[in-house]
């Protein structure tokens, strides 16, 4: 009879269990029996029984054994009232927002300096990101032979986010040797850096800098671009330290699918479309350049959408069909806005055959448009922010093939290969790692907190307000 009773009383706890307000989903103890928890959804509680002899703790907030069990509901402290931010940027406001610091326009498509499309050049911005190593070395070489050269007669340039294991820094080196841009991933590319604070930003993105200043000799005032890994922007965090660094612009927002492709913005205003990752920065940073991954896709769908080209599901299309594929997607640019075509790249694209030789295609028609130029993140800048009709570009100063000033030194002939002992972070026992660079060997295997490799992990980094 008593059981009866029991059973009766929780039965009626079971309807009066409401989902604590404010504390969004997730599981919450049962007040009638630490055997059982709710799982609240979008505001509506489901009953979840403990599997057997197992009881629900509240503050790990998972059944476990009877003894280490802390039964519920333990009052948590509420979160503060936190008023909506200020802060926030505001719509694009045309009229005070003016190159060469500042552009954006309502939705984000029209072309900057009021230029019609004919006048335009299509740019083409090829991006890679990982580590640069055998495995793709000489794919990259391939891509940018001599004989494929813009209209102005220079040879195409592409834009390399670097990412520091396996990485082979002579190579590096040679690419930043060649004229190609150098610019930051991170260094370990680890999952939800997007969820971190400044400090861990720091360390990734600054520290990726540091080590590509110190074992490929490329100058600081050279890196100026950077791209979260997995596209998940750091919210207002990573811009904040983007801007404290000296950076000119990220390359991590993705975009759904839209019919009309967006040029890039300066993020003094709001971004001018919705935020695919979710984590995009909603306050405004002044003169920080973003320059989004417009999704990738034809008309009929086929091989999906895309931010990333080896993401679209096309290894089992042959070259010609891939070459066709990339020609309908670019001529969404070329005859719309003209926005800048960018094409990213991981190395799996170059792992095989069909896709390799279907963009080798793509390139060679490409080149024989007499309005195409393939060029960095850094010269679409600089483009952008001096919009030159086609017509005046020959002798246009930013895309010459002139030398830059700066680059490093050519790579080095005998680089040394060194195998250093490195702990990743998550693992109790010593691998080899190997670096191969121009300078000496470091102690150890630059990491986090250590982009010299010298052991002591004590990296002290200044932002140098522009």
């Amino acid at each position: 009879h008593g059981q009866k009773n029991a059973k009766k009383e929780e039965e009626r706890k079971d309807e009066e269990f409401k989902c604590p307000e404010g504390q969004g989903n997730g599981n919450f103890a049962d007040p009638a029996t630490c055997r059982r928890f709710y799982q609240c959804v979008d505001g509506y509680p489901y009953l979840n029984r403990c599997p057997s002899g197992l009881h629900f703790d509240d503050i790990s907030k998972f059944c476990t054994f009877k003894n280490e069990a802390r039964c519920g509901p333990i009052a948590t402290t509420p979160p503060p009232i936190t008023e909506p931010p200020t802060d926030l940027a505001e719509k694009c406001d045309p009229a005070n927002c003016q190159l060469p610091y500042c552009f954006c326009s309502r939705d984000g498509t029209i072309i900057p300096g009021g230029l019609h499309p004919e006048e335009t050049p299509q740019m083409i911005i090829m991006t890679f990101d990982g580590a640069i190593n055998h495995n793709n070395f000489d794919h990259y070489q391939k891509i940018f032979a001599t004989d494929r050269l813009n209209p102005n007669n220079c040879p195409l340039k592409g834009t390399f986010f670097i990412s520091h294991e396996y990485c082979n820094y002579n190579m590096v080196q040679s690419l930043a040797h060649d004229g190609h841009e150098i610019a930051t991933e991170t260094i370990s590319l680890q999952k939800g850096l997007e969820d971190k604070g400044y400090e861990e930003w720091v360390g990734e993105m600054i520290g990726m800098r540091e080590i590509l200043k110190y074992f490929s000799n490329i100058s600081i005032s050279e890196i100026v671009g950077m791209r979260a890994p997995y596209l998940k922007p750091g919210r207002n965090t990573q811009y904040k330290v983007l801007e404290d660094f000296g950076y000119i612009y990220d390359s991590s927002i993705g975009i759904s699918p839209l019919k009309v492709p967006i040029w890039p913005y300066t993020l003094d205003y709001k971004i001018p479309h919705e935020c695919k990752a979710g984590t995009c920065p909603t306050k405004s940073f002044p003169g920080v350049w973003e320059l989004p991954l417009n999704a990738h896709y034809v008309e009929s769908y086929e091989g999906g959408h895309c931010p990333y080209l080896d993401q679209c599901v096309l290894h089992n299309h042959d070259p010609e069909e891939v070459f066709e594929w990339l020609q309908e997607d670019f001529n969404r640019y070329y005859e719309q806005n003209r926005a800048p075509y960018m094409m990213p790249f991981h190395t799996n694209w170059f792992q095989i055959k069909e896709l390799e030789r279907g963009l080798s295609k793509f390139l060679d028609w490409a080149v024989t448009l007499p309005d195409v130029y393939f060029v960095t993140a850094t010269q679409a800048l600089t483009w952008i922010t001096d919009p030159k009709p086609i017509k005046s570009l020959n002798n246009f100063e930013g895309w010459s093939c002139k030398k830059k000033e700066n680059l490093p030194e050519p790579p080095c002939n005998n680089s040394n290969k060194c195998a250093l002992d490195f702990k990743p972070t998550e693992s109790n026992f010593t691998t080899t790692r190997y670096l191969e660079t121009c300078r000496e060997c470091p102690n150890k295997y630059p990491w986090l907190g250590d982009s010299k490799g010298t052991g002591l992990y004590n990296d002290n980094y200044n932002p140098e307000k522009k």
